[in-house]
């Protein structure tokens, strides 16, 4: 009988002290993962921080609108870039050349910046110069790039895969990290839905 108290006891230490897989059973539903090429990423999710664009992104996750769609813009050592599903769709009329313009037929949104810092496996809106133009494009970061603080809103951070997204195909730094045969997220669900 001691015996198995002590390893039910070991379970639930393994469970507080396990790092990412701690974060993906805490919130299933503010846990989004990315299927990528190699394995799937997870993301622990920051409605905290971003409440009106976790929304969207879940929204959008659910509709399956970031299934297939490319990392357009891939700068080694800043970041990756991907979410267009207006244009940026490998499997439904993907065009390099406005691959990073499209958002998706949902509105933009309003900034809501936080005193998070931007370090390596936060993910970030990406917005044009309007700050308030954030739609479904978002980034994920490679490095430190503090010049993006306060200036770009943060919705997530990786908690499990970052050695894959190290692994995501790098673009041409002499064309802004345009990428040419990008790779794609195959596939983007929320951990609480069972699909």
């Amino acid at each position: 009988m001691q015996l198995k108290k002590l390893a039910a006891f070991l379970v639930v230490l393994a469970g507080l002290f396990g790092g990412a897989s701690q974060a993906f059973a805490a919130d299933p539903e503010n846990t989004m993962v990315i299927t990528l090429k190699d394995g799937d990423v997870v993301v622990a999710l920051r409605p905290d921080l971003a409440p009106k664009h976790v929304a969207q992104i879940k929204k959008l996750v659910r509709e399956g609108a970031y299934d297939n769609v490319v990392f357009h813009r891939v700068i080694d050592g800043f970041m990756a870039q991907t979410g267009d599903v207006q244009y940026g769709n490998a499997k439904k009329g993907y065009d390099a050349s406005l691959a990073g313009t499209g958002g998706s037929k949902e509105p933009d949104l309003p900034a809501e910046f936080s005193k998070e810092k931007y370090v390596r496996g936060v993910v970030g809106m990406a917005r044009s110069q309007n700050p308030n133009s954030a739609n479904s494009q978002f980034f994920i970061m490679f490095a430190p790039a503090p010049s993006l603080n306060g200036q770009y809103t943060i919705v997530g951070t990786v908690e499990k895969g970052m050695e894959l997204v190290d692994k995501i195909k790098k673009g041409d730094a002499a064309d802004n990290g345009a990428v040419t045969d990008p790779d794609r997220m195959v596939k983007v669900r929320i951990a609480a839905d069972k699909n």
